[in-house]
């Protein structure tokens, strides 16, 4: 199939070269796509699994604190947490009343409604950074066997035409040129299983990933909603009752 390819090559017009081109930089970029993405999963669920770990043994907010701070935010679940500490401690320094202080647009509301946009930041990064390849892979195991489809009809035009050129429709005079050019179906097929498989099987894994974070969120939620202090109320106005049977002052009439 090598040799078929290259004298497909070799023989070709501009058009055979640049679908055969084409073909070889997407099966070249998809595969780049696909062990990228399969070692940055796994290394994820490796820090992930290490992080949750760590979370769930901990015995308050301030040790997960420490620990987001000497291992830093490496993986879904810690960038998570580390966005909802950010807003914690930015109450915090702020004081009780830092909800209804005037603001930028992006800190105004009450202190759970903070707390919920920074989780949902978080995870709308984690689903954006997980999709990055996608749509490479997508593209190229849709549009692979057409584009393989298009080289072949296009080499047997060809092929066709030199054939009638030469005089002979011997069937070792067809057979060649025609096969060579059949190859090209075969290599935009060879392109786009791959890359459809990867597919597939990354977004099952990025589903899977985006339910057991938004899982974590909500306990994530939980555990941080109880350390942020409401803002102190403001005590009512003092109203004094007057008594009916008490006297009124006189009031001054004008001489």
């Amino acid at each position: 199939m090598n040799q078929s390819l290259l004298h497909f090559f070799a023989q070709g017009d501009g058009v055979s070269r640049f679908i055969f081109l084409l073909l070889a930089l997407l099966s070249v970029l998809s595969w780049a796509v696909i062990l990228a993405k399969t070692a940055l999963h796994l290394r994820l669920s490796r820090r992930a699994a290490q992080f949750l770990r760590r979370f769930w043994n901990a015995g308050d907010l301030s040790e997960i604190a420490r620990d987001l701070r000497e291992h830093g935010a490496l993986d879904p679940a810690s960038h998570l947490v580390h966005h909802g500490l950010e807003v914690l401690e930015r109450l915090e320094r702020a004081g009780e009343n830092a909800a209804a202080r005037p603001g930028p647009l992006g800190e105004r509301g009450e202190p759970q409604e903070l707390l919920t946009r920074a989780l949902r930041r978080a995870i709308d990064e984690a689903r954006a950074r997980d999709e990055a390849g996608m749509t490479l892979l997508g593209t190229t195991a849709s549009s692979a066997p057409f584009i393989g489809l298009f080289g072949t009809v296009w080499g047997i035009y060809h092929a066709l035409q030199a054939i009638a050129a030469s005089g002979s429709a011997s069937l070792d005079k067809v057979a060649g040129p025609i096969g060579e050019a059949l190859v090209m179906t075969g290599f935009g097929l060879a392109t786009a299983i791959p890359a459809a498989i990867a597919y597939n099987a990354f977004s099952r894994i990025q589903r899977r990933r985006a339910q057991e974070l938004e899982a974590f969120a909500y306990d994530v939620y939980t555990f941080l909603v109880t350390g942020i202090k409401r803002p102190a109320t403001r005590p009512e106005p003092a109203v004094v009752a007057l008594d009916a049977d008490a006297p009124r002052p006189a009031r001054k009439t004008a001489p």
